[in-house]
């Protein structure tokens, strides 16, 4: 399954180019949807590339998802670094980002000092949560040309403030202060804005009005991309998930197929559906 001829490799089906924020604002301009998975090791790195992935996301939902925790809090810098050096190793086309773990970026020069570990180990990006009072972090990381995505809707470091998983976004005055805070987060010199959890309508209203690309989960299907979590995708393990994850292995014979299907399906804007979002 990962020793396939296309993941050996190294080479991209899609691209033979490194995808550089020029790429992604291309794809923005032109309404080329942008695919995005996360991963946190070589293997599936590779899989991933091969398979046409063009933003690849060291997450720290690897907290949950590969350490076992119920949030994504007890993640550490270390952890975070080691896990994006892994996945650095087996790709060489899409875009690294890589996450700034719970409190990791308190203050700017605290912000600025983490995100140079991150970059070091190979990211060509570094992902923060929070609203518009990030604004000088992001100012500082910008001024030091660290590439940065600003990540708003639910806020899974801020679960136990925000009272556990939920939508963001659904009354007028929240929706409005989302919209600004984006707005001001990219005017800080956030290159890239996630949401995530937010209702289709409102994250349709700020992919519009903003200047640089706009990936979602869980927000609908008028963002110029989409993201999951690999392991959510391939149903692993099996259970419950999220009402925005489609399982693409159900219909797949490999792990190789079903990453596949998923890039062809937010390419062809089939995935997600109606069924995934949140009015």
């Amino acid at each position: 399954m990962y020793g396939s001829k296309a993941s050996q490799s190294g080479e991209s089906p899609a691209r033979q180019r490194p995808v550089t924020l020029s790429t992604l604002a291309k794809m923005k301009a032109e309404g080329e949807k942008i695919a995005c998975l996360t991963a946190y090791d070589a293997a599936f790195a590779r899989v991933e590339e091969a398979a046409g992935v063009d933003l690849v996301l060291v997450g720290d939902s690897l907290g949950m998802v590969i350490q076992g925790h119920a949030t994504t809090v007890p993640v550490t810098m270390d952890h975070m670094e080691y896990h994006t050096r892994c996945v650095a190793a087996g790709l060489h086309i899409p875009l690294l980002v890589a996450d700034m773990p719970f409190v990791s970026y308190a203050d700017p020069q605290r912000a600025v000092d983490n995100a140079a570990r991150l970059m070091r180990a190979g990211a060509g990006m570094v992902k923060l949560e929070g609203a518009a009072g990030q604004a000088e972090v992001i100012a500082a990381l910008a001024g030091q040309g660290i590439p940065v995505c600003a990540h708003l809707g639910l806020r899974p470091q801020s679960v136990h403030k925000a009272g556990g998983f939920r939508v963001q976004g659904r009354d007028e005055a929240a929706a409005d202060a989302m919209r600004q805070d984006a707005r001001d987060l990219v005017a800080a010199g956030a290159d890239l804005l996630l949401l995530e959890c937010v209702p289709r309508d409102l994250a349709q209203r700020i992919t519009a009005e903003a200047e640089v690309p706009v990936i979602g989960i869980g927000a609908g299907a008028g963002v110029d991309g989409q993201i999951l979590v690999v392991h959510d995708m391939l149903g692993i393990p099996p259970g419950r998930k999220p009402r925005f994850v489609e399982n693409f292995m159900a219909e797949a014979d490999s792990v190789d197929a079903a990453i596949s299907a998923y890039v062809q399906a937010v390419k062809d804007g089939r995935y997600p559906c109606d069924e995934h979002g949140f009015d």
